[in-house]
Order: structure tokens, then sequence, then C-alpha cells
């Protein structure tokens, strides 16, 4: 492996592993009712952040999220102490309370919101992008969603008008094969997303999500593409939740889905994948460890922090009210 391998790939895996803890934090103490909002869990998903964050230039890109905003937020580096604070309703949180887990923010790494709306950042990341070409800047917006996005009406709006006017837009889609509790396959009549994309003017590719060494190189391509001022690329990756469409248990109960599918995904699991990778090549364990074990110690240090975190005064939350 070159040495630029190997920052590449331990990049990648310390960008996957802060997901997977932090959210395992979640999952440890949800129970404790101090969190007071619902949870869109990442784990299984989490190549897919890792390795489109990976190309994002805080500076000038910006980058949107949907209702399951933890993994970008999280890739990029977004505080923990703003997301714990955040999930714990607490002043020290990333909106100062008042987001909770769909409403994350920080623009310091490139993060620029989420919605809890499905569909609903697509356009404003096009309206982003838009503003990057009218400035002359050498960013990209990227906007994350969902295969149920898809199926709204703005999804085909934007990336048409995205492809007309060759924005530098990087459409997102982490197929993870359910939309809440309907399959793909009840929802969508042709397993197509990339060619919708193509239909409208916009080149669409789809990647192994839980690869994220092979979502790496697809979102380098696309990046690149749209800086040198070639327009939009919509990239699907495929990949699988492992928790609920909502809150920190599984769902392979309720009939929605088989736990004989559930392990199957699991087997797949992105980051044991890059540590196979990674030993298959003959790279030191014990490096993966201390990455693993630094980061444990700031996602306790960041639930402890969310804990004594003050409450939002009456007059804190007043301050950013508007009258019409």
């Amino acid at each position: 492996m070159s040495e630029r391998d190997h920052d590449r790939a331990l990049d990648l895996y310390r960008r996957m592993l802060r997901i997977r803890l932090a959210e395992e934090g979640i999952v440890r103490h949800y129970a404790e009712q101090e969190m007071r909002c619902p949870v869109h869990l990442h784990i299984g998903q989490e190549a897919v952040s890792a390795g489109v964050c990976a190309h994002v230039e805080a500076g000038t890109d910006r980058v949107f999220g949907s209702h399951r905003c933890h993994g970008p937020y999280l890739a990029l580096g977004g505080s923990l102490e703003g997301f714990f604070g955040e999930l714990h309703g607490k002043e020290s949180g990333c909106c100062r309370g008042r987001g909770g887990s769909m409403h994350l923010i920080d623009k310091k790494v490139g993060f620029w919101g989420s919605s809890a709306i499905v569909a609903g950042t697509i356009p404003i990341a096009v309206g982003a992008g838009m503003a990057i070409r009218h400035r002359g800047e050498r960013g990209v917006s990227i906007v994350f969603f969902g295969d149920g996005a898809v199926d709204e009406g703005v999804f085909s709006e934007s990336v048409a008008f995205a492809a007309l006017k060759q924005l530098p837009v990087l459409f997102v889609c982490e197929n993870n094969l359910y939309a809440t509790l309907s399959p793909q396959g009840v929802r969508q009549a042709l397993d197509n997303i990339p060619q919708r994309a193509e239909a409208l003017g916009c080149p669409g590719v789809r990647v192994d999500g839980n690869d994220a060494n092979a979502v790496h190189e697809i979102v380098r391509v696309a990046a690149e593409r749209a800086r040198e001022g070639r327009g939009p690329t919509l990239i699907e990756a495929r990949t699988y939740r492992w928790y609920a469409h909502v809150g920190p248990a599984p769902d392979t109960g309720n009939g929605a889905r088989s736990t004989e599918e559930l392990e199957r995904w699991r087997a797949r699991c992105p980051i044991a994948r890059l540590e196979r990778e990674w030993s298959e090549v003959g790279q030191r364990y014990p490096e993966l460890a201390a990455v693993r074990a630094s980061i444990e110690l700031e996602v306790s240090a960041a639930i402890d922090h969310a804990r004594r975190a003050p409450e939002p005064s009456v007059e804190a939350f007043l301050s950013e009210a508007r009258a019409m």
C-alpha cells in the first residue's frame, strides 16, 4: 500500500468510525429519555458519507442532508458537542437546542443544513450550486437523500434544472432499499435511479455504497467534473440501514424486513470491510485501534458535556423569533 493509499484508507476509516461510534452512543443512551427527538440512524451506511465527504472543501463547498443527516455531519467533522447537545435539546447544540436530530448544521466544516421534509433540501442544494456558479467560485454543492425522495416531483425538477444550467451539483442518493417500511420494489416499477437522471440530461452512476474506496473514486471523478464546469452528476449508492427507519431498535419483527436479509447486509459491514482490506495488505491493526480509542473518548466526553449543558432559556428561544 502506497503512502497515499494508506492515508486515504485511514481517513475513510476515521470518518466511518466517527459515525458508527457516535450513533452507538445514541443506541446505548436513548432509552434514558434525555435525547428529546426522533433519531434516524446511519449505522450500516457509513461508507457513503465517508467517501463523499472526503472530497469536500469546507471553504467553498456546501453539503446538505436529509432527515437522516448524522452521517454527512459527522463525516465532515461536525462538532460532537454540538451534535449531542442538539439531540439533548441543550443550548450547546449546533442549533441551540431548537432543531433536534433532523436539523443539524456546522458551516465551519461545510455542512449547511438538513431538513425533515423528504426531498426538501434537493432544490436548496441546486440553488446553492447556482450561487456558486454566479459568484465564479470553484465549489460544489452536494445533497444527500434516500431512494424515497426520488419519487417526489421536486427531485426531477431540480435535476432537470441543474442539468439545463450545468450547475456544480452532486445528487447523492443513499439507496437503502426502503422508504420507511416500503421496499423499493413496491414503490418503483423499475430499478433505474441513475437512468432517471440521465433522462433529464444529468449523468447517473451506481456504486456499491458499502465500499468506501469505490464511493471515494466515483465522487472524485464527479466532483472534478463539477469543479471544471461540466455540470451535475447523480450517484446512487446501494447500501442498507441496520436499525429501524426511526429509533435505535431493529425493525425485523414487524414484517417489513426479515432477519435473514438484515444479517446478509450486516456481513457486508463497510467498516469491517475496510479493516479486512487493511489487514490483507499487511498494515498494522494497532493503528486502527488507536483511531477507535480516540473517537470513543471524544464521543463519551461529548455525551457528558451535553448532559451537563444548560437548557435554553425562554429569552434565548424568543431572541430568534420573528413577528410577521
